[in-house]
């Protein structure tokens, strides 16, 4: 999806917008990000299963916005497929801050965030399951937490990321994963980000400013957003988050620790393939954090 294209589409939707000036910010594996009139991001599928969750966000996102005690997009434009494009697309207002991995935050940054993610997380997974089934929130068809299901292809990828020199304990890393095949249902269920990591935390003035990148919410096991706090917060300041967030059990952990695994070897593996420098030192930092997680509950 070119700026072009972009911007007809955008003309032709919302003619208040026209014209649209569009500026090229990035493409995902599921979408493709411009900057719109200086002050508004439009995201676009760029294949139909990422058309869904636009779909999802559309519905629930306006209606868990103003609960959450951080800004989240909120889409206020919303185009049906028409003949020039096959899927959905919508618009945000931009929201301060930068993603995570850009600001290259220390120790003491990471634990700035800890309370405030914690309270996040906390009000997210208090939202009653069946308002937001209602709202369009989806279960989760893709096993996230599937100990059986991951483990193969997180042995092949940690093989192949340690081949290339991206992380140095495959094997720790792989340890940890294993922890989740102990953990027997049934689980608790909750509203979930579903992909938290670094690169969907903005951060302002070594505040976190918003949680973004929402197109995995869906109901599911609230331990796969705690995966934020193996792979991101420093272990001094995790008693911070669980002192906003609330008391979890060893199970979650090792399901956490199983989500934080999966972000890890992925965005390695990712941002190494598009030349990205920040998103690749945060997840090798993260990998590595992981990998002494293990060491130090074996």
């Amino acid at each position: 999806m070119g700026p072009a294209l972009a911007a007809a589409l955008i003309d032709e939707a919302f003619p208040s917008l026209a014209p649209a000036r569009v500026e090229p910010l990035g493409a995902g594996w599921d979408n493709t990000a411009h900057r719109v009139n200086g002050d508004l991001v439009f995201r676009f599928p760029r294949r139909a299963v990422a058309a869904a969750p636009i779909r999802t966000e559309a519905g629930l996102l306006p209606a868990l916005a103003p609960r959450l005690p951080l800004p989240v997009p909120v889409p206020r434009w919303v185009a049906a497929p028409g003949p020039r494009f096959p899927w959905p697309f919508a618009g945000y207002r931009m929201l301060a801050g930068a993603p995570a991995p850009g600001a290259r935050l220390d120790g003491s940054g990471r634990a700035a965030l800890a309370a405030p993610l914690g309270t996040f997380l906390r009000v997210l997974h208090a939202v009653p399951v069946e308002e937001a089934r209602a709202l369009g929130a989806p279960p989760d068809t893709l096993r996230r937490l599937d100990a059986a299901h991951r483990l193969p292809g997180l042995r092949e990828r940690a093989a192949a990321a340690h081949a290339l020199g991206l992380v140095d304990d495959p094997a720790g890393l792989i340890a940890l994963a294993e922890r989740a095949a102990a953990v027997a249902g049934p689980r608790p269920l909750a509203p979930v980000h579903g992909d938290l990591h670094a690169s969907h935390l903005l951060v302002r003035d070594g505040a976190l400013a918003g949680i973004i990148d929402w197109g995995d919410v869906h109901v599911g096991d609230p331990a796969g957003d705690l995966g934020i706090v193996l792979g991101f917060l420093p272990p001094p300041a995790r008693p911070a988050f669980l002192a906003a967030y609330g008391p979890v059990e060893p199970d979650t952990w090792r399901l956490a620790g199983l989500k934080a695994v999966v972000h890890a070897l992925a965005l390695v593996m990712s941002a190494r393939d598009a030349g990205d420098a920040d998103v690749l030192r945060e997840a090798r930092a993260s990998a590595a954090m992981l990998a002494r997680e293990a060491r130090a509950g074996a």
